[in-house]
């Protein structure tokens, strides 16, 4: 599959490089596993000399040798000869590029934690030293959220405030998913386009998987997922399992009740028969994986709920973590017929994502989300404010275009005025949205 789109993200990139002939520039790039991390900085500078180093689960000193390597086959400069210290290595760059303008790729950046810590005490002291005279465009990138978040925005890391730029890797857009899905198949139908958003949440790489496949029918997408030498079988542990570290059944369990609809605090208590505020708390901020949802123009505690962010972990705890009993025997003809069957429930509620996330890249609205009252009864799918030209429009959202109810609707938004009347006086719209309009 060809590169698409990250426009913006080049380009920033390309205006940090510029600066750096002038003044060091210090990067951080994160995003989850499999978002195209590093396929963007090798796309970036594609047409540049850079310095690519990949930090691997080895000794330091086996690092060394390959830090060494691609030092010297990049650069016209002396080898360094037998090294093991990286610490030394980034002191020599720092040499260099105040002589020339370098660009220096730190990949898995968070991974010293486990080569040697005490190398971000090394790179602070480093950078504090030479920033001010060097030419260097250090750009570091990670997948571990947690760690990555941990480096850099915690007050007692010795990294704390020296990034300049930070760049949060975000999914594909909806755009782009119906432009690869024309070029793979021009014929395409609107189930098709909402199977690759529900499956893969625009991750770049379980698109490309998907494409490679051939896999362009949501048929063929779930015999893809579903099969036994499937990658996406055990993705979901390997996304996790280093983020969550020994206290992962924990958050898995959260993480499936959440998946199923389960989604307010009592009802995840319930299930586990324990006590998760802490738990919660550290998946929203420290892993951004759910997101604290109120019914809009709400209080920020009222009828609270949660909810995954991340639509192929939605997937993957609904169907392949809670049948993994399934795939351990290789049922995988079954587990491919459970998906059918709940396929349309699942992706009703992955419409409903879809056209908010279609909403909120128009840049047209100053509020985005949905409503519900405190029993249950009132629930409006999609609700979209402009303070600019007040105006508000009350969606409802449903897959069959027939099953939209307008009468209902329009009910529904007479009570949320009345619940807010601060929105009276905007101008109003009651419509219906199906995967017609997608």
């Amino acid at each position: 599959m060809r590169f698409y789109n990250r426009n913006k993200e080049i380009k920033k990139l390309k205006e940090i490089a510029f600066s750096s002939s002038n003044l060091a520039q210090f990067t951080v790039l994160t995003g989850r596993r499999r978002i195209g991390k590093t396929q963007l900085l090798l796309k970036a500078f594609e047409d540049q000399i850079y310095i690519y180093f990949f930090v691997s689960k080895k000794s330091e000193v086996l690092l060394c040798k390959d830090f060494v390597q691609e030092l010297s086959s990049k650069l016209s400069v002396p080898i360094l000869g037998e090294v093991s210290s990286f610490t030394a290595i980034l002191e020599y760059i720092f040499q260099l590029s105040k002589k020339q303008t370098i660009t220096l790729i730190i990949d898995e950046f968070q991974e010293f934690y486990t080569v040697n810590p005490s190398i971000y005490s090394d790179m602070q002291r480093l950078w504090d030293l030479n920033k001010e005279t060097a030419r260097l465009n250090l750009i570091v990138s990670g997948s571990v959220i947690s760690l990555m978040h941990r480096i850099f925005e915690n007050s007692k890391e010795p990294l704390f405030g020296r990034a300049q730029h930070f760049i949060r890797l975000q999914p594909f857009d909806t755009s782009t998913l119906k432009e690869i899905l024309a070029d793979h198949l021009p014929s395409y139908t609107s189930e098709d386009l909402l199977a690759l958003y529900s499956f893969t949440g625009g991750v770049a790489k379980y698109v490309e998987l998907l494409m490679d496949q051939k896999a362009y029918k949501k048929e063929a997408m779930i015999r893809c997922i579903a099969s036994k030498d499937s990658i996406f079988i055990s993705e979901g542990k390997n996304v996790l399992i280093e983020e969550f570290g020994k206290e992962y059944m924990t958050y898995f369990s959260i993480l499936s009740i959440i998946s199923e609809g389960k989604n307010t605090r009592s009802q995840i208590e319930d299930q586990l028969t324990k006590e998760v505020s802490g738990f919660l708390t550290k998946l929203e901020h420290d892993f951004q994986l759910i997101k604290r949802v109120t019914p809009i123009l709400s209080s920020p505690t009222k009828h609270m709920k949660y909810f995954l962010e991340d639509n192929f972990l939605i997937f993957w705890f609904r169907f392949i973590y809670k049948y993994n009993h399934m795939t351990e025997i290789g049922s995988f003809d079954l587990l491919q017929q459970i998906i059918e069957r709940d396929y349309a429930i699942f992706s009703g509620m992955m419409l409903e994502r879809y056209f908010r996330l279609q909403a909120s890249e128009s840049g047209n609205f100053t509020h985005i989300g949905s409503y519900w009252d405190r029993k249950g009864e009132i629930e409006i799918d999609m609700i979209l404010i402009n303070d600019i030209s007040k105006t508000i429009r009350f969606t409802e959202i449903k897959r069959n275009k027939q099953k939209i109810s307008i009468s209902s609707l329009t009910n529904k938004s007479l009570h949320f005025e009345s619940m807010h009347p601060i929105v009276k006086s905007y101008t109003k719209e009651v419509d219906g949205l199906s995967m017609e309009n997608m």
